[in-house]
This record gives C-alpha cells, structure tokens and sequence, in this order.
C-alpha cells in the first residue's frame, strides 16, 4: 500500500497545473491532501475525474481556507472528521480514515502566524491533537500524515539560527509539541530511514527559495511504533511541482 501526502496549497490552482498526470505516475493507493482552500462540493467536482478512489473531505466553515481530503482505492471501515473540540473543528483541520490494522489520520496543523500571533493556540492544539490520536491508538496502531507546520530539528530548514524562536514552525513550542508526540509512541519515519539527509518538502514562492533549495520539512509520516517494521520506504517527492509543498510517499506491508 503506498500512501501519498501533499499540501496542494489550493486545489482550485493545482487541477489546472499537472497535478493529474502527476497523480497518475504516484499511483496512489491512498491520497491525502492539505490545505484544499475550498468547501466540500468544490472540493468533489474538482476530483471528480479520480473515479478509481472513494472521497472523503473535511472543510472550514471558513470559505477559501485549510481543508484536508482523504482518497482511498478500497473504502476504508469508517471516517471521521475532527477531533470533537468545538474551538478546533471549525478549520476542517482533520480527517480519519478506519482500516483493517491501522487509522490514517491526515492533518493539516495550524500555523503559528506572522509575529507568532497563533502560538498560544497552536500549543492548546498541539496538546489536545496528541490526545486525541492517543485515543485512537488504544484501539489500534495510528499512521499520522500531512503538514504539521513543525520543523523538528536544525537538519530540517535551512536556516535553523536565524528562525529559531522568530518564525512560525521553528519555536521551542512547536518543537516541544513535536517531541511530546514522538515520545507518545510514534516515529518520524523518513528521520528513521534517512539519519542524516538533508532534505525539505516545503519552500516559499519568494526569492526562489526552490531553485536555492532553502527550503523546510515540516511534511510528515508518524507512525505508530508498532507499526514501523511493515513500513518498507519513505520517499520525499520533490521532483513535482504544482505547490509550495511536494508530496511525500509511505509504502507500507499489508
């Protein structure tokens, strides 16, 4: 099973690049997207050619803003939006998807902000997204995916000093709430299989941040530590294009 995340950064803008003939050569068995930007019936008539999968999507009450998808080739047991917080569930930030042996949670974390406006948030949420795949995971192993708007250590942005504790997505908050999940049982499994790579899935449209590669990895598969031994390969995709993000891939043993 080869599983495929990518913050699409609008799914209005990316349909009209090459995201469908991308989508082809992934060959997805299971897609999930961030940051949609659009309500569910756009969402659907954008995807509507993907007629080989069940869709399944989560949107803000807020138009043009976040929303997570979730495109799956054999229908999963049950899907469930939200964490159940009402100060959460309103940003269409998270969707689960119920197999056989595990849950796949994609997500799309709240940003901190300009002048880290959110972070008091972002830390309220970070705590109260932990224990909600903590309870999950009584019940069986979690796959958690998307962008979680966290660069965990110096090796994962390009320029660890001058964003420490100045830029959203490098604070000790948000690395705080990244540790506290890794150590709640789960392993970022691309960190597991590549050590000491030096590689991003994320960089600003601005200054050709791309074309220099000063980027960030703040795109993620945790999973569950039960799981790590069916997990076959990590991939970060960065030879597509269509987002500021690029997609990343698990291939896991079923």
């Amino acid at each position: 099973m080869n599983i495929i995340s990518w913050n699409i950064n609008g799914i209005r803008a990316i349909t009209q690049k090459d995201f469908f003939e991308d989508l082809s050569e992934m060959d997805p068995y299971v897609l999930c997207l961030q940051e949609t930007k659009a309500q569910d019936e756009e969402v659907e008539k954008a995807l509507s050619q993907l007629t080989d999968y069940h869709h399944y999507y989560n949107s803000a009450d807020r138009r043009g803003y976040s929303g997570v998808a979730v495109l799956s080739k054999v229908k999963p047991i049950a899907v469930t939006n939200d964490m159940g917080i009402e100060e959460h569930d309103q940003e269409g930030r998270v969707i689960c998807a119920e197999f056989d042996t595990f849950y796949l949670v994609n997500v799309y974390v709240p940003n901190s902000g300009q002048e880290l406006v959110r972070l008091d948030y972002r830390q309220q949420w970070d705590t109260d997204f932990r224990n909600y795949l903590m309870r999950l995971k009584e019940t069986k192993p979690v796959i958690l995916c998307g962008d979680l708007n966290v660069a965990h250590q110096a090796i994962d942005l390009k320029n660890d000093k001058a964003n420490y504790n100045k830029t959203a997505g490098y604070t000790q908050v948000e690395i705080d709430g990244m540790d506290h999940l890794l150590d709640s049982g789960f392993v970022d499994s691309w960190r597991h299989f590549h050590p000491d790579t030096v590689a991003y899935t994320y960089w600003s449209y601005r200054f050709k941040a791309r074309e220099r590669n000063t980027g960030w990895r703040i795109d993620y598969f945790l999973v569950s530590n039960s799981l790590l031994d069916k997990v076959k390969n990590v991939e970060i995709l960065s030879d597509y294009y269509g987002s500021d993000h690029c997609p990343i891939q698990l291939t896991l043993e079923v």
